[in-house]
C-alpha cells in the first residue's frame, strides 16, 4: 500500500483451471491503470472451489467468505474441473459460488453483451446481425431452482425419482426487476422480461410483479418474452434487446447463449451485486462468464479479456473509478484494433489475416501498452 494514495481493498479468488492465469492478467492491467490514475489496490487472495477442497476439504471456508465480504470488491477467476466433477459428491466446487452469493447478499448478476467491431469475424453470425448489439442481461442469482428444496435420485433402477423445486418470493422478483428498470433508464429505455408463464406458476408471478413495477417507470418500454422464443430471437435479432431480466436458470442459459454473439465465452464480463454500499460504491463480485477450462490450464493460452473487462466493471461500480474503468475498456479495444488476439479469437494457421496470436500474458501486456495513449488522451490538461 502507498500511504499518500487512495487505496482500495480487492479480494481475489483465482480458483481452478485457467482462473489463476486470467486473474493474474487482470491484476496486472488494474495495477497499471492504478499507477496512471494515482491510486493503489491492496490485493488479498483466497481459495475457493476445487483448490479449497484440496486444501481444506470444503469449497470455501467461512473465514474466507467473511474476508471477501470485508473487502471493497471481489475478483474471481473460475471454479471447478473434472477432478471434482462427481455430481453425487457431498462437497463440490460450485458450492463456493452459492456460499458467496447467498452469504454476501449478491442477488443480481449483470452480464453486458457488446460486439467489438474487430471481433465480428469471430462470431458465427453474419456481420449485419451483429451491428448495434448492446444488451445487458440481468439474472436473478439467489433464488429459483438452484436454491429450492430437492430430493436426490432414489429408488430401484427403472423406477428412480428425483425432485427439484423452483421457489420465488415476491421481494426476490421485485428487487431484481426494479434494478433492471433503473438500468434501462441509463441505456435505451427498454426492458424485456423473460419467463415461461404459459407453464410455470413462478413465471406468472414474475410477470405479474413486473407489470406492477412497470407502472413506476412510464418512460421505459416493457416487453414479455417466453424463454424459448427469446433464445431464438437472441440469434435472429440480437440488436433488438436492451435490458433482459429473468430468473436464475433461464438467465444462466441465455447469457451463455448470448456469448456466441461476441465470438467467444472468453471475452464477456459479469458482475454480481447486492444492495450493500461501501465507502466507494456498490459491493460486488466480478468474474468472466467462462468456466475453468482445465484442458488449457497452465498453457498461457486462455483469453483474459472477460476477466480484464470484469475488473473494469469492478473499478467503475465498486471502487467509483470510472476514469480508470473507461481507460481499461478503451485499452482492450485498442489492443483488439491493433490485431492482438488469443487463440480462441483467431485461426493461428491463417497467415494473411493480419492478426497476431498471443498468449494470456502477452495479451495483457498489449492492453497495458495501450493504456498509456488512452491515459494521455483523457488526462486533464495542466495549466
Amino acid at each position: 500500500m502507498t500511504a499518500d494514495l487512495p487505496t482500495y481493498r480487492v479480494a481475489t479468488i483465482p480458483g481452478d483451471g485457467v482462473g489463476p492465469e486470467v486473474v493474474a492478467a487482470a491484476r496486472r492491467v488494474v495495477d497499471a491503470a492504478a499507477s496512471q490514475f494515482a491510486f493503489a489496490i491492496d490485493w488479498s487472495e483466497h481459495l475457493a472451489g476445487g483448490a479449497a477442497i484440496d486444501a481444506y476439504g470444503v469449497s470455501i471456508r467461512d473465514a474466507d467468505v467473511a474476508a471477501c465480504g470485508a473487502a471493497d470488491a471481489i475478483l474471481l477467476g473460475a471454479v471447478g474441473g473434472p477432478k471434482w466433477s462427481d455430481p453425487s459428491a457431498t462437497v463440490r466446487p460450485e458450492q463456493a459460488l452459492f456460499a458467496l452469493r447467498g452469504g454476501l447478499g449478491l442477488f443480481a448478476n449483470l452480464r453486458p453483451v457488446k460486439v467489438h467491431p474487430a471481433l465480428q469475424g469471430a462470431s458465427p453470425l453474419r456481420a449485419e446481425l451483429l451491428a448495434g448489439v448492446d444488451m445487458m442481461i440481468v439474472r436473478e442469482l439467489t433464488g429459483g431452482v438452484y436454491f429450492g428444496e430437492r430430493t436426490e435420485p432414489s429408488g430401484e433402477p427403472g423406477a428412480r425419482t428425483a425432485l427439484d423445486t423452483l421457489p420465488y418470493a415476491e421481494y426476490e422478483i421485485a428487487r431484481i426487476v426494479r434494478l433492471a428498470f433503473e438500468l434501462a433508464r441509463t441505456r435505451r429505455g427498454r426492458v424485456t422480461q423473460v419467463d415461461k408463464a404459459n407453464v410455470l406458476a413462478t413465471s406468472r408471478l414474475w410477470r405479474r410483479v413486473t407489470d406492477e413495477i412497470a407502472l413506476d417507470y412510464p418512460d421505459v418500454r416493457l416487453d414479455h418474452q417466453l424463454v424459448d422464443s427469446c433464445a431464438m430471437l437472441l440469434i435472429r435479432r440480437p440488436a433488438a434487446f436492451d435490458v433482459i431480466v429473468t430468473e436464475n436458470l433461464f438467465g444462466d442459459i441465455l447469457s451463455d447463449e448470448a456469448a456466441v454473439l461476441a465470438g467467444s465465452l472468453g471475452v464477456l464480463p459479469s458482475a454480481s451485486l447486492g444492495a450493500r454500499r461501501t465507502e466507494h460504491g456498490t459491493f460486488g463480485l466480478y468474474e468472466p462468464i467462462h468456466g475453468s477450462a482445465p484442458d488449457i490450464a497452465d498453457r498461457d493460452i486462455a483469453d483474459p479479456i472477460g476477466t480484464i473487462l470484469s475488473a473494469a466493471m469492478l473499478l467503475r461500480t465498486s471502487l467509483g473509478r470510472s476514469d480508470a474503468a473507461d481507460a481499461v475498456e478503451a485499452a482492450v479495444g485498442g489492443a483488439l484494433d491493433a490485431g492482438w488476439r488469443t487463440a480462441d479469437l483467431a485461426d493461428p494457421t491463417d497467415q494473411a489475416d493480419g492478426l497476431v496470436v498471443v498468449g494470456t500474458t502477452a495479451f495483457a501486456t498489449a492492453v497495458i501498452e495501450a493504456l498509456q495513449p488512452v491515459f494521455q488522451a483523457t488526462a486533464p490538461a495542466v495549466a
